[in-house]
């Protein structure tokens, strides 16, 4: 390629479209840490508390910050942003390994709750990939009828997330 374009050797790649790249004897680890830890200085909350990370907590958030903004005060509004911040905060280490000698896998989960929104008793579906044992995408989504047994809701789910 030198021969054709004019190519500058810049070493070994730490920094990488706001993403940290760090190479082991493992393998190659993927952050965001330093850009998440700027933001939580220019927004002040670089002394907050951590939040819970639990999936279902944050399944949950997404389910009600995905609503129409204004559909929500802008008091609950700054509240999720806050919680958004604490758990940004809570992982803001945690980022992808891409290990030399794992197994190479892609893993799907799908799952629904059965009238699990207690405000119209809708399900909430929910589905997550994973890449060599790292979570790459998910979604959480309610659904758009009030099924009348787990088995629908579970079907509907499917259905929903593989359009």
């Amino acid at each position: 390629m030198a021969e054709e374009f004019e190519i500058k050797d810049l070493g070994t790649l730490r920094y990488f479209l706001g993403m940290e790249v760090a190479r082991s004897k493992e393998g190659i680890s993927v952050s965001q840490r330093k850009y998440t830890l700027d933001l939580l200085q220019e927004t002040g909350m670089t002394g907050c508390k951590l939040a819970d990370t639990s999936i279902e907590v944050n399944s949950n958030l997404v389910n009600k910050f995905g609503k129409p903004v204004y559909a929500s005060s802008y008091m609950r509004r700054m509240e999720v942003v806050t919680w958004i911040l604490r758990y940004l905060k809570s992982t803001s280490g945690k980022g992808l390994m891409f290990r030399k000698y794992d197994r190479r896998c892609i893993e799907a989960y799908i799952d629904s709750d059965w009238a699990g929104s207690a405000t119209d008793r809708k399900s909430i579906s929910r589905y997550y990939t994973f890449v060599w044992g790292n979570l790459v995408t998910w979604r959480s989504k309610k659904q758009g009828v009030v099924a009348r047994s787990s088995a629908e809701a579970e079907y509907r789910a499917m259905r929903v997330m593989t359009r």
